[in-house]
């Protein structure tokens, strides 16, 4: 067999300090940068290095400083936008500051969620990042800071968990959309979500999501506050596959006393939704209307636009990197610590209710004109 064709061998230490002509303790040290070695030692060690292509062990360096200069992140579901948007603002800060990234993806699911943070612990990483799947079940999490090792929690919060968190206060923007869709005229607002249960939802139900709670009770509050009886027979959770998420849209569509109104809580369950709106002949925002969280460009390229709650996703992954490596090299928090609010952006996916008398208010972006439909089309020619 050519030598080409073999795996190469992996350049140790050894094999550089023979390559200097030095000691393989002078070329530790020179590698290293620690301890008493000359300049011309030095010189010939790294420039040995430089020839040979010799890459440092991690874990062995890791093993001897204590440091892997390395972030785990857990998130539920990178094929969700937002994950991903996160993780981006992450990644970027972390190799600003010399830190790597593992990334570590749970389904949502909390039993995968503890062997993660299992693995990355036992792979030494400096700090973690994690997006709870459960807000309840945080044993895991407690462990982690009991031990010592930096933890901050992203877009969902834990049991009391004494942890920095970073993440938008749902409950203040799911009030407004929902005063917003009341304001229309809206009476029947169906709500679709990922997170699991048991049972069918209820009123008082402990949900393992901070986020859909705080979203479910900024509902509810808007409906008090406005004399309304909430609908929580429009609440919909345990939304999986494209298929289960169009039957749950159906079912808030068709029954004795539909929605008007679906809220989707999350892109990739929004683009089901719509689809399911579709297949049934409906119209938006004429005969249903439609809101969503997150804001993504092809939202911005149907017809009408969607209208949505954005998040500062980037932002809240950058700034939860930068509160962790602030943990790991021993600065105290940013004080006050950053604040990240949700923004309704209206457009033209919200109208007036069928039959309803109620009168949308001024926004910033499009209004909903009583002309319009939703069509699956973009209006970018680049979009097939």
């Amino acid at each position: 067999m050519s030598s080409d064709g073999a795996r190469r061998r992996d350049v140790t230490v050894a094999d550089v300090a023979k390559a200097a002509q030095v000691s393989k303790a002078q070329a530790a040290r020179a590698l290293g940068n620690y301890g008493a070695v000359s300049d011309d030692v030095r010189e010939r060690v790294l420039a040995a290095a430089e020839e040979l292509e010799y890459r440092p062990n991690e874990l062995a360096r890791s093993m001897n400083t204590g440091k892997s200069h390395t972030i785990g992140v857990v998130v539920g579901d990178i094929e969700n936008p937002h994950f991903g948007l996160a993780t981006r603002g992450i990644t970027d800060t972390a190799k600003k500051s010399g830190f790597n990234v593992i990334l570590v993806n749970t389904d949502e699911n909390t039993a995968a969620e503890v062997d993660a943070v299992r693995v990355l612990l036992d792979k030494r990483v400096d700090g973690l990042i994690v997006a709870p799947a459960s807000s309840m079940e945080t044993q895991h999490l407690r462990r982690v800071r009991e031990s010592g090792r930096p933890l901050v929690l992203l877009d969902r919060s834990a049991g009391g968990l004494d942890a920095e968190t970073v993440a938008v206060d749902m409950a203040a923007i799911s009030y407004e959309s929902t005063r917003y869709l009341l304001d229309a005229g809206h009476r029947r607002v169906a709500f679709i979500s990922t997170v699991r249960t048991d049972a069918r939802y209820t009123a008082g139900m402990r949900l393992d999501s901070s986020q859909i709670s705080d979203r479910l009770e900024g509902m509810r509050r808007a409906f008090a506050d406005a004399g309304r009886e909430f609908p929580e027979d429009l609440v919909r959770l345990n939304a999986g596959d494209a298929g289960s998420i169009r039957n749950l849209t159906r079912e808030v569509l068709l029954g004795a006393d539909p929605a008007t109104a679906v809220v989707a809580s999350d892109g990739l369950i929004a683009l089901s939704v719509v689809e399911a709106i579709q297949e049934l002949g409906l119209q938006i925002p004429d005969e249903v209307s439609f809101l969503m969280y997150d804001d993504f460009a092809w939202t911005r390229l149907t017809t009408p636009p969607l209208t949505v709650v954005a998040q500062p996703v980037y932002e809240m992954g950058a700034a939860a990197a930068s509160a962790l490596i602030r943990q790991i090299e021993g600065r105290p928090p940013l004080a006050p610590a950053p604040e990240f609010n949700a923004v309704l952006v209206r457009r033209g996916s919200v109208g007036a209710a069928p039959g309803g008398a109620g009168a949308l208010g001024a926004g910033p972006a499009h209004s909903a004109s009583p002309s319009s439909s939703f069509s699956p089309s973009f209006r970018s020619s680049a979009v097939p």
